[in-house]
């Protein structure tokens, strides 16, 4: 990793109290039942293997950097989907081990972005707690939307919390956009769904009434308007939710409008798409494009039957009898050149290094090891 690591559990266990005691003041939360759930100090936690070893100290599966040096990094943490805390605390240990993995970085990084799907159906709680948890990291916070925070309310209890769902901010001469990629069409005034039944139509994902995700035209729109001040050699970063490209339709791991959202980008000399949902390394080229899959906090998924891109690096199946397995975070080092090279950080596994290189070539250059065990 970039930096040295200096007594990571000595200098977490100090933290962990004022975190945990900020955590504790969420409504639906006691001191007590959260240090229940969390465990009252880093060493009683770590023995109980409630949260284990932090696993960025584990040695990167990487080469010699060859496609310059990194001009800033942003680490991630994405697909928490917590419940509040009388449903399921296992979540919760997941997404505050991830707090802790990206606050353990030395250097930190200049910024930490959420992947979507804070949480599980949506509510108020869930939300809330989901800040709260957040609101424990040392780098600022950028954030996007999933389809999990969304369709109870249409994003109402979000937008309080964490605003606009579309935005664009420069940083170290690259410009993000984050976009909203979860539109769908309506699906549910025709079945006359309660609200509560729309979000578990839209969780389920493999089921034939709602429609498949989309940027949408006022969404594309927006993109069009705000690329359109941009020059065309700086590069261009874009937080997706869903991947903006056509996976598995069955999933919905599936952009309808992907080709419409990838010719606004393909003027541009460097294009990277960081996206979430789908929960597995995942890594995809298309024309100037290059495409990053994140992982989740919460649970693996399998790969899909189809429409698999080829350069994608397949995990080793998870381990069922291990909640961690399969998991992770990670980080993005935004080189000089505008590119990025992936580190995906998988609980109890080696992190795995993708470079930008990797895509470039096609998977010519710097292929990561294969996967010692059949994948799904």
């Amino acid at each position: 990793m970039t930096g040295s690591h200096k007594s990571i559990e000595t200098k977490h266990c100090e933290e962990r109290a004022s975190f945990f005691g900020d955590l504790a003041r969420l409504g639906a939360l006691s001191r007590r039942g959260f240090m229940k759930v969390a465990g009252a100090s880093a060493g009683i936690a770590a023995a109980k293997g409630l949260i284990t070893p932090q696993s960025f100290q584990l040695v990167e599966v990487a080469q010699a950097q060859e496609t310059g040096a990194p001009s800033f990094t942003f680490a991630y943490i994405s697909d928490s989907h917590l419940y509040t805390r009388d449903v399921n605390d296992r979540f919760i240990r997941s997404a505050v081990k991830a707090v802790e993995d990206v606050n353990a970085l030395d250097p930190q990084p200049d910024f930490v972005l959420f992947g979507g799907d804070l949480a599980q159906l949506g509510k108020k709680e869930e939300l809330d707690l989901g800040l709260q948890i957040l609101k424990g990291l040392k780098a600022p916070l950028k954030i996007m939307v999933g389809e999990h925070d969304w369709f109870l309310d249409m994003g109402e209890h979000w937008r309080t919390l964490f605003g606009a769902p579309q935005y664009s901010f420069d940083h170290k001469g690259v410009h993000f956009v984050t976009l909203m990629s979860v539109q769908e069409k309506d699906f549910w005034t025709a079945h006359g769904m309660s609200p509560a039944e729309r979000m578990q139509t839209v969780a389920g994902l493999d089921n034939g009434l709602q429609s498949r995700f989309e940027v949408g035209s006022e969404g594309r729109a927006w993109l069009k308007n705000d690329l359109a001040k941009i020059d065309k050699k700086t590069p261009i970063v874009v937080f997706s939710h869903s991947p903006l490209y056509k996976y598995y339709r069955n999933w919905n791991f599936w952009t309808d409008d992907a080709e419409e959202v990838q010719a606004l980008l393909s003027g541009f000399d460097t294009v990277t798409v960081i996206h979430g949902h789908t929960h597995q390394m995942l890594l995809n080229r298309i024309g100037n494009i290059n495409f990053y899959g994140l992982l989740s906090t919460a649970w693996p998924w399998p790969y899909a039957p189809e429409g698999l891109p080829k350069l994608t690096v397949q995990m080793n199946r998870a381990d069922p009898f291990n909640a961690f397995d399969g998991c992770g975070d990670g980080r993005m080092d935004v080189l000089t050149s505008g590119m990025v090279d992936k580190v995906y950080n998988l609980w109890n596994r080696n992190p795995v290094t993708i470079r930008s290189s990797y895509l470039v070539s096609g998977g010519e250059k710097h292929r990561p090891p294969a996967t010692a065990l059949a994948s799904y």
